[in-house]
């Protein structure tokens, strides 16, 4: 995402701005409400056959707004939430903010999970709107008395369930990685967030002949004839010594 403001743009205004091309319309829909735009790229997705279940996103992403909207879409959410005092969740007939639901299940002398504090069913609003969540609030990795809060638009889903789907984005995290790492899409490569709480160790550098590897297997997994003959005339043109460590790997 960008920003209409030209003082806070970075470099030289782009010369492609003609918006009948695929560069103009992408620069021009980058200038527009974060939001906007990923209901509107989901609803291609939709549109074009991507079959899902569940969005999972960030507290970037998270507000009742998305959660209503995806829902209206057919379709679920597992995301992190925002400890944010200005959005309120309904927890037995009272209305809480994340940070003060949390004070509320510790002094209640509920017992805590093994994999996490606390799991409750609450009521989100928008526009008149009701509709319940479940929260999860899971024990942040490393510090002591803290916590994430990740949430779900289904409440039938079990806390190990939320939190196992919401650790599926880590495949989001090691393309992001690889990307930044061969491609210098971004000189930071320490931007992966909160996520890292969640699992073990930070994400190791990773090697090209394991990228490579990773690229060709999910394209294999296409099942499409095209794809397996554009990957047999690639590595064909590979050298021998490449050839022989990637029929080994994959």
């Amino acid at each position: 995402m960008s920003t209409k403001k030209k003082t806070n743009l970075v470099g030289t205004k782009s010369s492609t701005t003609n918006q009948r091309t695929i560069a103009g319309q992408r620069r021009s829909q980058a200038q527009r409400k974060m939001n906007e735009v990923v209901l509107e790229l989901i609803k291609q997705a939709l549109n074009f056959g991507v079959s899902a279940k569940y969005v999972l996103f960030d507290s970037w992403y998270s507000s009742p707004q998305m959660f209503w909207r995806l829902k209206q879409l057919g379709l679920d959410s597992v995301a992190m939430l925002k400890r944010s005092s200005k959005v309120y969740y309904r927890y037995r007939g009272r209305a809480y903010s994340i940070k003060a639901l949390y004070l509320r299940l510790l002094h209640s002398k509920r017992p805590q999970g093994k994999q996490y504090f606390y799991s409750s069913v609450v009521e989100a609003e928008f526009q008149g709107h009701h509709f319940p969540m479940k929260v999860v609030f899971v024990a942040k990795k490393g510090v002591k008395n803290q916590y994430l809060v990740l949430a779900s638009t289904n409440p039938k889903l079990t806390p190990q369930q939320i939190i196992q789907l919401y650790s599926r984005r880590w495949s989001i995290e090691t393309y992001f990685k690889t990307a930044k790492q061969y491609l210098r899409l971004n000189k930071d490569d320490r931007t992966l967030g909160d996520l890292f709480y969640l699992m073990n160790d930070s994400l190791p550098e990773v090697k090209f002949i394991e990228a490579l590897v990773y690229l060709l297997k999910t394209l294999q997994s296409q099942e499409v004839d095209f794809i397996d003959q554009t990957i047999n005339q690639f590595i064909a043109y590979l050298p021998h010594n490449v050839q022989t460590i990637l029929q080994a790997a994959v």
